[in-house]
């Protein structure tokens, strides 16, 4: 984490799809409420494909572990097939490593442990419910997302899960930590423990025993489904959630349903020493280079990310000015119920920062 007043230097991974767009209005926001920035671009997805031969090239994961920090977009990732992104034995263990997306592969390459993803209710999107404000730890390392799979014969397949103690007891000595600092103080470890008795059982042991040491935070579990459930009746009664890699993978697509969906759901990837703040949205090709694209998720990540880097008072005044837009509707993308671009929302947005400053 860096001091507020430093030049920071930020790996910026424009994506696929509408992601040249919405990254460039998130730049220019960030800019414009006075971060000292230095951006270095990177290249990820398919134009990397087209430029360098593989979705992500091994100088984008070195620029972003140099620098520690990245701002990125969305990247297309093909359904089903044989597609991987192969590195060759350079890493830490000398052995060639293969992953099914890009995100995974920054993920691991990266040592991007935890995934938070916050949900909560802004003014002026459209949404089923009012006072929705949580936020979501998903394990970021194991569980499925490992890709072991394999053919037992032509008619079936099979994947290897795994759930460390490990892994399980670092993620959740990170919810704690951000929990204190953020001044929450309920969380649900949830899990599925009544049939996955190893998994499962491990991860809400190694979990609780980590987070029930802490005084000031009330420790709950739910069995998964039953979570998803009581999201869906009641979302404004939960806090904060601590989940495996693939539970928490859907549960946060889930929780950015309530609040909006997926155009209004930043994300951040972090780590011990690296971080990569990320809309957690698709690349949209539909809409790609229309001007249509929502860029509110990309601002919501870059907020994170100052938070992040110590920039909070230039978070809080973005985040204000934001909400302002939202709730005015009169500079808004369509999907919104407005009528702007992508670049008319983000100078709506720099007009009210600039004015403040």
């Amino acid at each position: 984490m860096t001091a507020a007043g430093n030049t920071h230097d930020i790996v910026l991974v424009a994506g696929d799809g509408i992601g040249p767009e919405v990254t460039a209005a998130a730049r220019r926001v960030v800019d414009a409420a006075g971060v000292d920035v230095r951006w270095i671009e990177g290249i990820a997805g398919l134009e990397a494909t087209r430029v360098a031969g593989t979705p992500l090239p091994e100088a984008t994961v070195d620029a972003i572990r140099r620098h520690r920090l990245a701002l990125k977009g969305p990247t297309a990732t093909p359904f089903g097939g044989s597609y991987r992104i192969v590195f060759d034995g350079a890493g830490s263990n000398g052995a060639a490593r293969s992953y099914p997306s890009v995100t995974v592969a920054l993920r691991q390459e990266l040592g991007l442990f935890v995934n938070v993803r916050p949900a909560r209710n802004y003014p002026g999107i459209p949404s089923r419910y009012r006072g929705v404000d949580l936020v979501i730890f998903r394990e970021n390392s194991e569980d499925l997302y490992l890709g072991i799979e394999r053919m037992r014969d032509a008619d079936t397949a099979e994947a290897t899960r795994i759930i460390s103690r490990g892994a399980t007891e670092r993620v959740a000595r990170f919810a704690a930590d951000y929990m204190r600092r953020s001044g929450r103080r309920r969380i649900a470890i949830i899990h599925k423990s009544n049939i996955l008795k190893l998994t499962d059982g491990l991860f809400l042991e190694a979990a609780r025993n980590i987070l029930e040491r802490e005084p000031d935070i009330e420790v709950g579990q739910r069995v998964v489904d039953a979570a998803c459930m009581e999201l869906v009746m009641k979302p404004e009664a939960s806090d904060c959630l601590l989940l495996p890699n693939l539970y928490g993978d859907i549960v946060s697509d889930l929780a950015a349903g309530l609040v909006g969906g997926l155009g209004v759901a930043p994300g951040a990837n972090i780590g011990a020493d690296c971080a990569m703040f990320e809309a957690v949205h698709g690349t949209a090709p539909d809409i790609a280079g229309k001007d249509l694209a929502n860029p509110t998720a990309m601002i919501l990540s870059a907020i994170m990310m100052l938070r992040y880097i110590g920039e909070a008072q230039a978070a809080a005044r973005i985040e204000a000015a934001l909400s302002d837009v939202l709730a005015d509707r009169a500079c808004v993308t369509p999907d919104l119920g407005g009528e702007a671009g992508t670049r008319g929302m983000a100078d709506a947005l720099v007009a009210r920062l600039l004015a403040g400053r």
